[in-house]
């Protein structure tokens, strides 16, 4: 049967224009290439893919697609032998843009079987590729990141009951990488029974979404029996239905940060020595009770406040080192008396508190004072040395009607009561009440005016004269400070010596009396004719005399004001010479340098070491007026003195003459020279020369 030629052809037409219609309509590159290579057709979406428009790229060479380093023009032979061809491959776009593909392509041959054609679909697998190296890349951060972190992972499958661990999560507890199992056991076993709860209630609350992150600190037992700080740190991982099914997440050993911050925190808030909770912590107990106080009707508690008595006495004698053993031991010692809820606190020094928590009247705290008094009693054994120790107590209490807003009040309040304790005779204690409170703002005041008078130059030196009992004349004065206020008038100074000696400014008025007394007594002697013979007793006190700079000021004040040394007497008393024997001893010698005289004060009421009085380089012993005051009925004390005295080439000075009885007695005694009112009380400058001036004699 003949064919029709146009028939077919018509045919062939229309089936390619249906083939090309259809091609165009799917999401897949088609082209069609000769065996040369040369483009004979390429549908819409080849063309889109590689940024062409459709015309552009018939009779193109289809290298244009591929780079030059991967373009592998195929023989005719290889197109012959073509079958179904798959492969992946990189194309390149209009604008230089790389295109990850995938290829088929398939030969077109002719009735002989010979290749007219290359028919070539491809697929854009771009986004297929970068998710797949993204993937790669992360398992391969994730691999290196396991074997090189510091952290040991774990996770843990809500489903199956397992965990997994890694290998540096079991070697953190001093495990082989297999010698810990998947159960979650092997996790709770090793927590610390007292980090239990809390770690469980963490993640219970990440699971139930009540907390973003799973963060936890608690502490794991090591393998070797030790306990490890480690922090926690998970995720859940949640299905469609938003319920956690798995708990990934990472392990950090912070042992060294815990130990810091401990470390810190005993340096903050703990006495280095006592290792008792320091000032700071029992502040903010403090504060916490009266915070509480606040809210509760029903609730008191009380601050004991006491220092040892002597202490400083302990450690000049057995040094520093076993002073410090010794607060270790009272420390010790008293903390069989603390209650649970209780703080016995170091504050500086010899100074100790005790928070009493809850207490249920002030009785209680008296009966922790007096058993403090009654466990400091007992002695303590100090490398050898047996010491006894005592303190003065003073207590505070949220019941004693003062509404306390801040804890430094209620430890002002037990340390004024402990001052007074002290006052009264050591050795016991007081409880603060609205006098002393009275007392303490008198004080402060007093304190405050007191440094204003020593800016201001408010004081005044008057002398009571010192004679000679062989001649019955002035033989001196001693300078006697008085304190014009410019409200009270004339100030005692036993009303505020104390308080200077407290606050430290007796220095600064020590210094001011020795300069003024030496001016006005230089003054005094240039006009009488046996000026020049007479001396001024100033008095040391023993703030003064621990002054490391004492000796360059008197030395300065002597050639400044231009008074002989000779003439310048300083009293001193037995007490502060024989707290430091050995640095008294020096510093004597060191004021017998510049050739003045020295004198002990008040002798006979202090130590009364008089085996050590040939050490020392005295001039003259000054007899206290309580046993002039008693002579009469018996003299054996003063007898003694004045002879012991006289053995040591010392002259004696007896003060508190009232009676022409008491100088008769002294004369007897053979006493060198008295002071007192029955000779003159104490008178300004101007009446000072006066005296000298009329010649008296007794």
């Amino acid at each position: 049967m003949s064919a029709d030629p146009e028939g077919r052809l018509r045919q062939a037409e229309e089936s390619l224009r249906l083939f090309t219609s259809a091609v165009d309509t799917i999401p897949l590159g088609v082209t069609i290439t000769d065996t040369g290579g040369k483009i004979l057709y390429a549908n819409a979406a080849e063309a889109a893919m590689h940024g062409y428009p459709v015309e552009e790229l018939i009779g193109r060479d289809a290298r244009v697609f591929s780079p030059n380093r991967l373009w592998r023009p195929m023989s005719k032979e290889q197109v012959r032998e073509m079958r179904r061809w798959r492969r992946e491959s990189v194309n390149v776009a209009q604008d230089g843009r790389l295109i990850h593909v995938q290829l088929t392509s398939n030969a077109v041959k002719d009735d002989a079987g010979e290749p007219i054609a290359v028919v070539t679909v491809s697929e854009e697998i771009t986004d297929r590729k970068n998710t797949a190296e993204a993937l790669r890349q992360s398992e391969e951060r994730y691999e290196i990141a396991a074997r090189v972190v510091s952290d040991g992972l774990w996770e843990w499958d809500l489903r199956s009951k397992e965990m997994t661990f890694s290998a540096r999560w079991k070697e953190m507890l001093g495990y082989g990488a297999f010698e810990i199992g998947n159960d979650p056991e092997e996790w709770w076993s090793r927590v610390h029974p007292d980090d239990l709860d809390s770690l469980k209630m963490v993640i219970a609350d990440h699971i139930a979404g009540l907390d973003p992150l799973f963060e936890s600190e608690h502490r794991l037992l090591h393998r070797d029996g030790s306990y490890r700080w480690f922090a926690w740190r998970g995720l859940a991982v949640l299905n469609t239905e938003g319920i956690a099914y798995r708990l990934a997440g990472s392990l950090t050993d912070i042992t060294a940060r815990k130990v810091a911050e401990e470390r810190l925190r005993q340096s903050a808030f703990y006495d280095e020595v006592t290792h008792l909770p320091n000032r700071a912590l029992l502040v903010d107990r403090l504060t916490r009770c009266i915070n509480r106080a606040k809210r509760r009707s029903d609730y008191e508690f009380a601050v004991v406040m006491f220092d040892l008595d002597r202490f400083k006495n302990i450690n000049d004698s057995l040094g520093h080192s076993l002073g410090d053993q010794l607060l270790v031991a009272i420390a010790r010692r008293l903390e069989r008396n603390v209650r649970p809820g209780d703080t016995l606190a170091r504050l500086g020094g010899d100074e100790f508190a005790m928070l009493l928590d809850d207490v249920g009247s002030i009785e209680d705290a008296t009966r922790v004072a007096e058993r403090i008094q009654h466990e400091l009693k007992q002695s303590f054994n100090l490398a050898g040395h047996e010491v006894f120790v005592s303190a003065s107590i003073g207590i505070s209490s949220s019941s004693a009607g003062y509404s306390y807003e801040r804890p430094e009040e209620l430890l002002r309040d037990a340390d004024t009561a402990m001052y007074r304790a002290k006052a009264g005779g050591k050795s016991r204690h007081e409880h603060f009440d609205a006098s002393m409170h009275a007392r303490a703002v008198s004080l402060l005041q007093m304190e405050n005016d007191l440094r204003r008078a020593v800016e201001r130059q408010e004081f005044e030196v008057h002398y009571q004269p010192i004679v000679s009992l062989r001649s019955g004349r002035i033989s001196g004065f001693e300078a006697l400070i008085r304190w014009r206020h410019p409200e009270r008038g004339l100030v005692s100074p036993e009303d505020f010596i104390p308080l200077a000696e407290e606050t430290g400014l007796i220095v600064p008025i020590g210094s001011w009396v020795l300069r003024e007394s030496c001016r006005q007594m230089r003054t005094l002697a240039s006009h009488l004719p046996e000026g020049g013979l007479l001396s001024v007793s100033v008095n040391l006190s023993a703030k003064q005399f621990r002054d490391r700079n004492l000796i360059d000021q008197i030395g300065r004040t002597l050639r400044e004001v231009d008074f002989e040394g000779s003439r310048l007497k300083l009293e001193i008393t037995e007490s502060v010479i024989m707290e430091n024997s050995e640095a008294a001893t020096a510093m004597l010698h060191a004021l017998r340098a510049l050739n003045v005289q020295l004198h002990i004060d008040d002798f006979g009421t202090g130590y009364s070491s008089l085996s050590y009085l040939h050490r020392f380089p005295i001039d003259s012993l000054k007899i206290d007026r309580s046993f002039v005051s008693r002579m009469g009925a018996d003299d054996h004390f003063v007898r003694t003195i004045v002879t012991l005295a006289h053995s040591l080439d010392m002259e004696v000075m007896a003060e508190g003459v009232e009676t022409v009885e008491q100088l008769s007695h002294l004369r007897a005694l053979s006493c060198d020279s008295g002071q007192g009112h029955f000779f003159s009380r104490p008178v300004p400058g101007r009446e000072a020369y006066e005296l000298v001036a009329s010649g008296p004699s007794w």
